[in-house]
């Protein structure tokens, strides 16, 4: 250790050559909250070791104190860490909505009001019917093994093209687009009903299985424990996009952008594969995957400590709602046993629990996520409208080959 890592950095852990912090050490030197560590090590700004004899997350001194050094000499550049918000508020493994616990919310409230209630304004199906034609357009051209992830980005495009008041951000016309962004992309899955809660309609459009009341009200939950999630990428994405003027479908497809990939929405794809393998013999897929020294998916998350809250509901509710596969309870049951208490299930095994148990399309999982999840980038547009503009603006350390010349510094 330096001599200048003694006077800033408490007494830290030896292991392997290097010297670590525990999570409360990197919160202190830093001066952040212990959410604001998990909020950089979900971001790559930090990377957690893990040490046999020690509790919980280590960091390695150096990367701290890089850290620390380039918030102290960095000149102002625009927003980048910190963002203000009014919507979601996580704190000791709890998820609310504007002071609302999430989990109440998804068993007693429709998507409809929890999108009302993070957006400030009202949800009005009744003057907001799906676009005509959109939807058979994009099922069109998406073709038949498309997935409903596609289906939704070709439907939040095709109706941002047809817009010419698509850049009116007044909030009733941003929450009425938006309304009109999600009943078209359910009907842009397959054509079905053109009534009912989004829950409702979009049912028969994931499975040919019964739509019971206990069964849909699972699927409402699910819409709204995920509607939300604070500054997760896909939310970043959105409120640079809406920091920069850009429309309500701008807003969603750079939402959709970021949430595309194996570490977001991607990641209930892979909790759904690895459930459905685990279906039939639970035992040996966990064995495969403690064998091959992998993360089970759908298991730990960077923010959440000892449970993730979403899933606990979902599953509670699953359990409840009768019908379906009853292979799946089992094959959970199962991989919260194996576990163990080194982590938790999470919001991604829950929604694949709900697609398997209910024989929904492959990629279900991550069709419900995408829907969901719109709502709340809409309620974080709404607030990115009324903040400065274009206030991201992270200065780039650029690293590559020095200019020569007078130029050169």
């Amino acid at each position: 250790m330096t001599r200048a890592h003694t006077r800033r950095f408490p007494t830290p852990i030896r292991h392997d050559g290097r010297d670590y912090l525990t999570t409360q050490q990197v919160a202190k030197v830093l001066g952040v909250k212990l959410s604001t560590v998990y909020a950089y090590v979900s971001r790559g700004r930090l990377h957690s070791s893990r040490i046999a004899g020690y509790d919980g997350s280590m960091f390695a001194v150096d990367e701290v104190d890089g850290l620390l050094q380039g918030s102290r000499h960095r000149p102002p550049a625009g927003v980048a860490e910190r963002i203000r918000t009014q919507l979601t508020y996580l704190h000791d493994d709890w998820l609310h909505y504007r002071g609302r616990d999430v989990a109440d919310l998804a068993r007693t409230t429709s998507y409809e009001d929890v999108a009302q209630l993070l957006w400030g304004e009202p949800w009005n199906d009744a003057e907001t019917a799906p676009a005509r034609g959109i939807g058979a357009a994009v099922r069109r051209v998406a073709g038949t093994n498309s997935r409903g992830l596609d289906r939704i980005r070709l439907t939040v495009d095709l109706l941002g093209a047809r817009d010419p008041l698509r850049h009116h951000i007044e909030p009733g016309a941003v929450t009425e687009k938006a309304t009109r962004v999600l009943l078209t992309a359910v009907d842009s899955l397959a054509p079905g009903e053109a009534e009912g809660s989004l829950a409702q309609r979009l049912w028969p459009r994931l499975t040919d299985e019964p739509a019971t009341p206990r069964a849909v009200k699972v699927l409402n939950a699910a819409l709204v424990a995920l509607a939300d999630h604070d500054l997760a990428a896909g939310t970043v994405a959105a409120r640079v996009a809406a920091s920069a003027r850009g429309s309500v479908y701008a807003v969603i497809g750079a939402g959709l952008g970021a949430f595309d990939g194996p570490m977001h929405g991607g990641a209930t794809t892979l909790a759904y594969r690895f459930l459905a393998d685990a279906l039939d013999d639970p035992t040996a897929a966990i064995a495969d995957a403690l064998y091959a020294d992998t993360p089970i998916p759908g298991t730990g998350h960077v923010i959440y400590r000892a449970s993730d809250p979403r899933a606990t509901v979902l599953l509670e509710m699953l359990a409840r709602s009768g019908g379906g596969d009853r292979r799946v309870q089992p094959a959970v049951a199962a991989i919260v046993d194996a576990v163990g208490p080194s982590t938790f299930v999470n919001s991604d095994l829950a929604l694949a629990a709900l697609a398997l148990r209910y024989r929904m399309r492959p990629d279900a999982a991550e069709t419900i996520f995408a829907l969901a999840r719109i709502a709340g980038w809409i309620a974080h547009a709404l607030e990115e409208y009324q903040a400065p503009r274009l206030r991201f603006r992270p200065e780039g350390v650029y690293t590559g080959v020095r200019p020569s010349g007078a130029h050169a510094t």
